[in-house]
């Protein structure tokens, strides 16, 4: 991988995984229209440790009451106490969903759904969904009144983003929204729920990248990781400004755009579904050679 490449889908993976449309799908159309290999689930795993640092920072107040809230319930035996408590509880459970398929389903999401033409469909049909529920929501609710039943809905709606395409930012922020949640709040809780799935996803797929015997140089993940950050910020800090004046409609029609071009490009053969996907994945482990016995007579 060059330098080239790892720039431009750090910054692809960094400008995508917090809007609503896909940093799978994105990473996955990009290297197709540049000609350029898939650079695998895996590597899209370990730059997605940059966005995590991005949220991390950004949102390093909210997380450190989270986690102080956390702590102090159990230590005084009244776990669900304070507004924080119950939502580092409703994190730990809204990440419950999406890390139950993920292992379930690896071998399938990192194969036959990352084809181009699940990537389309998943844009378009998502979309349309995302529209439906803007159109009937409430946006009465914040995340102080979040219960339970809220927390375990939106872990539902982000383990639908193991479908490339469908975007993990966009299924928590859809869910927030069908329960009545104002955007930027939905927004909010979005970026604070994927914390743990994504940084599990990244050191889960660090361990079999390092195993591997061919993988992107270590400063091609560098840089796409640190580019990732720096764009994941700015895309953080939009987003949230964005919500607060505006609908998602403008991601709506993004989305359904992009995935009507992809389906074009499809048909006329100028992408392929599947080509480049010989990479989706780390390379297998050094096998051992088989050891010849020895006959003795």
């Amino acid at each position: 991988m060059s330098l080239l490449e790892a720039i431009v889908l750090g910054l692809v993976q960094g400008l995508t995984e917090f809007l609503p449309i896909s940093s799978t799908a994105h990473l996955r159309i990009a290297p197709e229209l540049f000609g350029w290999p898939d650079p695998g689930a895996a590597y899209s795993a370990i730059i997605q440790l940059g966005t995590v640092a991005a949220v991390l920072i950004y949102f390093r107040k909210d997380i450190v009451a989270l986690v102080k809230a956390f702590v102090v319930g159990l230590v005084k035996r009244d776990p669900f106490g304070t507004l924080e408590a119950r939502l580092a509880w409703f994190v730990g459970v809204g990440t419950l969903p999406i890390g139950i398929c993920g292992l379930a389903f690896k071998k399938v999401i990192e194969t036959q759904f990352r084809s181009l033409y699940v990537i389309a469909f998943s844009l378009i049909v998502l979309a349309i969904v995302l529209f439906v529920v803007e159109k009937r929501a409430s946006h009465q609710r914040t995340v102080a009144d979040m219960t339970w039943k809220d927390g375990i809905v939106i872990g539902l709606w982000q383990a639908l983003a193991l479908v490339p395409g469908s975007s993990r930012s966009g299924t928590t922020l859809t869910g927030g929204l069908s329960l009545g949640l104002k955007r930027e709040d939905a927004a909010r809780y979005s970026f604070l729920l994927s914390i743990p799935a994504t940084t599990l996803a990244g050191i889960f797929e660090l361990k079999h990248l390092l195993e591997a015997t061919a993988r992107p140089s270590t400063v091609a993940l560098v840089v796409g990781t640190l580019v990732a950050f720096l764009s994941g910020m700015a895309a953080i800090a939009w987003l949230l400004s964005f919500l607060k004046r505006r609908t998602t409609l403008v991601f709506v029609v993004y989305r359904i755009a992009l995935g009507l071009v992809l389906l074009g490009l499809l048909q006329a053969s100028i992408l392929k579904p599947m080509s480049g996907v010989e990479n989706l994945s780390t390379p297998d482990a050094p096998t051992k050679p088989p050891v010849e016995k020895q006959v003795t007579d």
